[in-house]
């Protein structure tokens, strides 16, 4: 999502620009402190620079990354995840169910909101109800089963039934999974929840307290969270649109984190004294989605044959600096293998069918479609993910020699998003970085009934909904593995890469237990900070 359990829930990267250094210091924001960086004793505010910006703070309408790194430490879902990718107590404090079908949930008592009022059955009920509306919650609903019940079973118990049973339904009521504790009078009263007018209201360690969509969100530590202690007072996303106006300010001492670090800019980053960079996995899947009820690409020659023109070694080479794998299915492994383990889901993911770089296998497929001389296309890219552009342009070439004309074109993230999954185009980028430990989460999207390439299969369809209820992990994968392996047949999605991730952290600050997991917890409360 970039959509992600959630949409696209991609990583936004900063626009490349030629503009020099020189001079960029008057476009650096204006609301970022000289609060860290490398020199100075540290004032108590942590400032996190973002490559792109957000429109709305409710994630149940936008659900790009950068979005979750903010609502992590605001908001709070009945479970949550640990560093480690596993499931952990929220506001319910501990659940259980036996069949996948009936989950309960004990509620904790000492939780409360931002503005001091004490966390009530009321609110839960509202809040769950309000994350499975398809209406009010259009990015977000769609990871819950349509007829799915939520009841109050006592003084302090919810049960939420399922049609089916799915054993991996914990994950769907983490703030990670798409469900945010709100309070219900003040989302009632709000005009625009989640706008600058409005706010959001949730029971995280840190309230927010301004939000400018353009500009940056100020978050306050608060006193009514039930986790612990908070050291930072204040964190403060920065919104940069130019990655050198990014790098600019971390060298200033303006920032204090810049999280998506874009592969060509990490010596510089690196070269900043003081300055730590840590690169994990970030379990994500970058390929091209085609909608097959869009013509030419509902023609299987037309599918294989731009699948065999991406050559996806070289892209991983040159685009992205090596800062990631050559994918072979929807999933890496490391996302595949949270149950069975890495060296079991790779061996899976490996007798995946794929479509080499080759082509001439390309011309012979071309040459047996509707479209044998070529056609005009448009592959649209999220700006805030330049690799993308870089790595379409790459394909355009190597189209051209088809005669197929695609014409690369860059939008806004949230206006990108917009054209996923609604037959406006036959030829789509995917980028989806997960947010749990669900080993399904990418495939139970991209091949559920929902997905974004309007794909109809009912084998692949039963495949997945099996494996949301089967309770043996091997088999699980091997249900996923199976749907997917369909899918590629069919030439639906053709992987291009998996991806890893860069944070530069300055000298002020360093992480503790850092994974990729790390920014799908409240991370901001296991920042050690410099003294």
């Amino acid at each position: 999502m970039l959509m992600n359990r959630r949409y696209v829930k991609n990583t936004a990267i900063a626009v490349l620009s030629t503009a020099a250094l020189v001079g960029l210091a008057a476009c650096a924001p204006q609301q970022a402190s000289q609060s860290s960086g490398t020199e100075g004793a540290f004032d108590g505010v942590v400032n996190v620079g973002l490559s792109g910006s957000v429109s709305t703070l409710d994630i149940s309408h936008e659900t790009g990354i950068l979005n979750y790194y903010i609502a992590q430490v605001t908001s709070e879902g009945l479970l949550a995840v640990n560093a480690q990718g596993e499931l952990i107590p929220a506001i319910a404090q501990s659940w259980n169910t036996d069949d996948g079908v009936t989950w309960t949930f004990q509620i904790r008592q000492d939780a409360k909101f931002h503005d001091g009022n004490p966390v009530t059955m009321e609110d839960v009920l509202f809040s769950i109800n309000l994350g499975k509306d398809p209406e009010k919650s259009p990015s977000s609903a769609v990871y819950w089963p349509s007829d799915a019940t939520v009841e109050q079973t006592g003084d302090w118990e919810v049960t939420i039934t399922l049609p089916a049973a799915a054993q991996n339904f914990g994950w769907t009521v983490t703030a990670n999974g798409g469900l945010w504790i709100t309070e219900k009078s003040f989302y009632e009263a709000a005009s625009t929840y989640g706008s600058s007018q409005d706010l959001i209201m949730g029971t995280g360690p840190y309230q927010v307290t301004e939000f400018q969509p353009d500009s940056h969100v100020t978050l306050k530590k608060v006193d009514t969270w039930w986790g612990g202690k908070l050291e930072a007072e204040t964190i403060q996303f920065d919104f940069f649109a130019d990655e050198n106006t990014r790098l600019f300010a971390l060298q200033s001492g303006a920032l204090d984190i810049a999280l998506q670090v874009p592969t060509n800019h990490l010596d510089q980053y690196e070269a900043v004294a003081g300055t730590t960079i840590k690169t994990e996995s970030d379990r994500s899947y970058v390929g091209l989605t085609f909608d097959a009820g869009v013509e030419p690409f509902n023609d299987i020659h037309v599918r294989k044959a731009i699948a065999h023109a991406v050559d996806r070694e070289s892209i991983v080479s040159s685009v992205l600096s090596g800062s990631g794998t050559v994918a072979t299915g929807l999933e890496p492994a490391d996302q595949l293998g949270t149950q069975i383990g890495v060296e079991a889901a790779g061996k899976l993911l490996s007798d995946l069918p794929n479509y080499t770089f080759d082509m001439e296998a390309a011309v012979k497929e071309l040459k047996q479609s509707s479209v044998p001389e070529g056609f005009d296309a448009e592959l649209l890219y999220p700006s805030s993910v330049p690799q993308l552009g870089t790595a379409a342009l790459a394909i355009a070439d190597n189209l051209k020699e088809l005669g197929i004309n695609l014409t690369v074109t860059s939008k806004p993230v949230e206006e990108w998003i917009t054209t996923l999954g609604t037959g406006q185009y036959g030829l789509n980028w995917m980028s989806y970085t997960p947010t749990t430990g669900d080993a399904a989460e990418i495939p139970g999207w991209l091949l559920g009934p929902q997905n974004p390439a309007r794909y109809e299969n009912t084998e692949v369809q039963d495949l997945i909904a099996a494996s949301n209820a089967e309770t043996d992990p091997h088999k699980r994968a091997e249900q996923i593995i199976e749907a997917n392996k369909i899918a590629q047949e069919n030439v639906i999605y053709s992987p291009v890469w998996w991806g890893k991730a860069s944070t530069a952290f300055a000298s002020t600050v360093s992480p503790k237990d850092y994974t990729s997991f790390y920014f799908m917890t409240p991370w901001a409360v296991s920042l050690d900070i410099a003294e």
